[in-house]
């Protein structure tokens, strides 16, 4: 199964990027990460990671479901791409990548995060996309516009409105 989710943007390509390869610093920005700690380099360059993310499942009463699994996974600068090949957990197999770029008319940025997972059982890839999947990153994406636009913003000069 493949699926797409994304996201426009209002801050440079290269922020958003900047910001979302440094995945270990994802439970500090993100308030949906419980954890995204590396357990080593490996020989190709890539990190593996530990990540914890929690799925709301009962958003009245503040009950989050945590969803773990650890992922190899690498930055690819020049063309602002993101990789992450989940080794372990439920997604095990999972191929991920976040393709970072210029926005419309080359105004901020586009946001995609594909997703490619081809399990033994194929309607769990269906039900693993509708209800882990798209939620999780999408406050993912969610949560990085908001950072990279109060970046971006607080980088602008400041003009006078009346001149």
């Amino acid at each position: 199964m493949r699926s797409t989710i994304a996201i426009e943007v209002a801050a440079s390509p290269d922020l958003v990027f900047a910001l979302a390869s440094d995945v270990t610093r994802w439970e500090r920005l993100l308030p949906h990460y419980a954890r995204s700690c590396a357990r080593g380099r490996l020989a190709d360059g890539a990190l593996l990671v530990d990540f914890i993310a929690r799925r709301p499942l009962v958003g009245l009463v503040g009950l989050d479901l945590p969803v773990t699994w650890r992922a190899r996974t690498w930055p690819e600068p020049e063309t602002r791409r993101l990789r992450f090949v989940h080794v372990a957990g439920a997604t095990r197999g999972m191929d991920v990548t976040w393709r970072i770029e210029p926005g419309p008319a080359g105004r901020g940025a586009h946001v995609a995060i594909d997703h490619e997972f081809s399990p033994v059982v194929p309607l769990f890839a269906a039900f693993v996309d509708r209800f882990f999947t798209r939620p999780i990153a999408g406050r993912t994406l969610g949560t990085f516009r908001a950072i990279a636009e109060a970046i971006e913003s607080t980088d602008r000069p400041v003009t006078n409105p009346s001149s």
